[in-house]
């Protein structure tokens, strides 16, 4: 009787160990890191970041533009205008050069939006992990989430954040997401 408790726990611990490590980001998405780390020092998005960062909006503010986001749904002109700016357009750009990338999206000091190639859930990013994680308290680092299934594409996703930085500040984050599919082809 012992015995097959044992292994029935042993079991268990095998098959939860092993979810937690397929939502784990696969070596591929850190080997990228490095590469996506660099684009943080692009001048065309630091400077639209510093811009941001200057109009020194309130949390309450951002908060409310978030709720006014999440309750609009389809695209309206203030969205639009975050993806058909210099930085949205640079970000566009960027996209199409990495065939394995989804979407781009840069949020300032607070972790509100400062242009996106395409839409995303919130205006507000700064309560998720994907920005608390990255801008670290302006020390920056590189976070890879963990894999889903969008089931939209039908494909398997992964965020990677990374420090947009000026000189040795974070001052705001990039996030790129990433078709793991693409990826490893």
């Amino acid at each position: 009787m012992k015995t097959t408790i044992l292994v029935c726990a042993l079991l268990v611990l095998t098959l939860t160990a092993g979810l937690a490590l397929a939502d784990r980001a696969p070596q591929t998405v850190y080997d990228l890191s490095g590469t996506l780390a660099a684009i943080g020092s692009d001048p065309v998005i630091v400077e639209a970041v510093k811009a941001q960062n200057a109009k020194g909006m309130k949390l309450g503010e951002i908060q409310a533009m978030d709720e006014r986001w999440r309750n609009t749904y389809d695209t309206a002109d203030f969205m639009l205008a975050l993806m058909t700016s210099e930085l949205g357009k640079h970000l566009l750009e960027i996209l199409k050069s990495k065939g394995y990338c989804t979407n781009i999206f840069v949020m300032d000091n607070q972790g509100a939006l400062v242009g996106m190639v395409d839409k995303v859930s919130n205006y507000w990013i700064g309560d998720r992990e994907i920005f608390k994680a990255s801008f670290s308290h302006g020390a920056g680092a590189v976070f890879a989430g963990e894999v889903d299934y969008d089931d939209t594409d039908l494909a398997y996703k992964c965020p990677v954040s990374v420090p947009v930085v000026d000189g040795e500040k974070a001052i705001g984050v990039i996030t790129f997401i990433i078709n793991i599919d693409e990826l490893e082809m």
